[in-house]
């Protein structure tokens, strides 16, 4: 299964896909269905001029990160994922914000 969505790179000005999740039951691994699903996304995103396929992936999951190396997948390892949740996200909701209109700002 793959799960994608359909994304915008201001850095290409080109439409891209964005591979949320990637999953092949474990008894169907080492078979070539990732391998499969992922041609068939790199081809949806050549289709609507896309300018790349992106997804990210744990530390921590090696034979992930040996498998994608192996499709030319590159880590962007000058990006930070970013989240906010919970608490956070509530108080960020919750937050009184004051727009200045930067006039008479010294």
């Amino acid at each position: 299964m793959a799960l994608y969505f359909h994304n915008y790179s201001t850095w290409h000005a080109k439409p891209g896909i964005y591979l949320e999740d990637l999953f092949v039951r474990p008894q169907f691994r080492r078979r070539g269905y990732a391998t499969l699903l992922l041609r068939e996304l790199a081809r949806e995103t050549k289709s609507i001029s896309g300018g790349r396929l992106q997804w990210s992936c744990l530390k921590w999951n090696e034979n992930a990160l040996k498998f994608y190396r192996s499709l030319g997948a590159v880590e962007m390892s000058e990006w930070v994922g970013l989240r906010v949740d919970g608490d956070a996200l509530a108080a960020l909701a919750d937050r009184e914000i004051e727009v200045q209109d930067g006039a008479n700002r010294d």
